[in-house]
């Protein structure tokens, strides 16, 4: 079981976003894709749940070719996925419960899961909220009566109720304050090693992958500039990615100041 990338190309217009990428992340790995702004690091993880396709190349998901499948095989890949977006993007006028049971009423759910009745989809979300540190005294608030930080663990704890192989976070701790992203950060790598998921976070923080990342794959000018370990990173002499480590000491310092 992995997500494999060969040779993908992708362009907008004149605009190249990825030129003949390539990667492999296997069974249970966090990977951390890094890049400035505009580096096509969403573009890449939009390909695996195949709303975009490629010009050339593959993607392949447990060895099913994304491009060349039908509508029936997209569904099929996209319920092994959980996409978590920078925004928690609650649905106001339901309750956490309601939200978080949500993907378990889809037709694509109950072609897995059967029809659940309400005490086994409560008892499921209960669970989920659990996972993410959350009690079931949420369960009948809605979006707007709770904090940001719980929103976007309401919105990780609805990705993981119809049980994905596969995380896939889209800057997850954008906007946030540092304590709330080392609240999101901790739950990634615990959610990742408890649940055996395989997990691929889009970011720009170089220090959140130095924390919880297993490898660190950074993107520059439409190509994979280095795919390697957290120690292999840091010890990296490439120009952008001293500058990434640069920014993320020093920060550190200043918060210790």
């Amino acid at each position: 079981m992995s997500i494999r990338f060969e040779e993908v190309c992708k362009s907008f217009g004149p605009k190249t976003i990825l030129n003949q990428v390539s990667f492999e992340v296997p069974k249970g790995e966090i990977l951390f894709i890094l890049g400035k702004s505009g580096v096509g690091k969403s573009v890449t993880l939009k390909h695996i749940v195949g709303m975009l396709k490629p010009q050339s190349g593959r993607v392949w998901v447990d060895g099913s070719d994304v491009g060349a499948q039908d509508a029936i095989g997209i569904t099929a890949i996209r319920r092994k996925c959980g996409m978590v977006f920078q925004q928690p993007a609650l649905l106001d006028s339901l309750t956490v419960l309601e939200n978080v049971a949500f993907g378990l009423k889809t037709p694509q759910a109950k072609q897995v899961f059967g029809t659940l009745s309400e005490s086994e989809i409560r008892k499921t979300v209960v669970e989920k909220l659990a996972l993410v540190n959350l009690e079931d005294d949420i369960l009948h608030r809605r979006p707007p009566e709770i904090s940001y930080g719980m929103q976007k663990r309401v919105s990780l704890a609805r990705t993981l109720a119809p049980g994905p192989q596969y995380l896939l976070f889209d800057e997850p701790t954008t906007g946030l304050d540092p304590i709330t992203t080392n609240t999101v950060n901790d739950l990634i790598f615990d959610l990742s090693r408890k649940l055996q998921v395989t997990s691929i976070v889009v970011s720009h923080d170089m220090g959140c992958a130095l924390k919880i990342a297993d490898r660190i794959l950074v993107l520059d000018q439409a190509r994979v500039l280095s795919l390697a370990s957290v120690e292999e990173t840091r010890r990296s002499q490439v120009p952008l990615i001293r500058d990434f480590l640069r920014e993320t000491l020093e920060s550190e310092n200043r918060g210790h100041a």
